[in-house]
């Protein structure tokens, strides 16, 4: 299979995201790109953005790429963050590391939550209202990453219950050890998020005087 990169739509993508920043310092705009790199080549990878019908084919169908495109944002959305950041409108200001791994680990904490028996649930919501306040209320991360964030965050919502549902088809049943399977799994988007946004936290602090 070709390298998702080289597809003409994913070209495009870049291309719009370049020309739209071409005020930003070189360095900055090239990380931005290097970036974006990154998540379009993760999203086709691990499957975020497509039917399970149309997995394992020989090429990436340019629906899976438009949908891989489409949870990332608009090229204009992308662009218009980046130069509000360097414009000072929406400042990027490092965080003290332990508020960063708070932040972090509540968000990865609601899947586990669920595994306490009566009160997992409840205290799984509570632990993810808690990581979106913070999120969105920290400085260091720009509002794409915040709403892919929070995208993260709330998937659970909707990889538990079709895991179950697909655990239970494959199994004739949905037993216990599958439910915690399916937990699990749904875990591993909350991961990369918060592995994300670690990344550009310690990016940020790298930078700073």
């Amino acid at each position: 299979m070709s390298s998702p990169l080289s597809h003409p739509l994913v070209r495009t993508f870049l291309a719009t995201v370049e020309r739209r920043t071409a005020a930003l310092p070189a360095a900055w705009r090239e990380e931005l790109l290097e970036d974006l790199r990154e998540e379009i080549a993760a999203a086709l990878a691990d499957g975020r953005t497509e039917d399970p019908a149309a997995a394992g084919g020989p090429a990436i169908s340019e629906e899976r790429v438009r949908r891989a495109l489409d949870w990332i944002g608009t090229p204009e959305e992308i662009a218009a963050d980046a130069l509000a950041e360097e414009s000072g409108s929406i400042p990027p200001e490092p965080e003290n590391p332990g508020g960063t791994w708070l932040t972090l680990g509540l968000a990865v904490l609601p899947v586990p939550l669920c595994l306490v028996p009566g009160v997992g649930i409840p205290l799984g919501l509570v632990a993810a209202f808690g990581a979106l306040v913070r999120l969105w209320r920290s400085a260091p991360w720009a509002r794409r990453e915040k709403r892919q964030a929070t995208l993260f965050v709330l998937s659970p919502l909707v990889t538990v219950p079709v895991l179950a549902a697909a655990l239970s088809l494959a199994f004739d049943g949905i037993s216990a050890p599958a439910f915690v399977a399916s937990l699990l799994m749904a875990l591993a988007l909350p991961v990369v998020g918060a592995v994300r946004l670690a990344r550009s936290a310690a990016r940020l602090r790298e930078q700073a005087p």
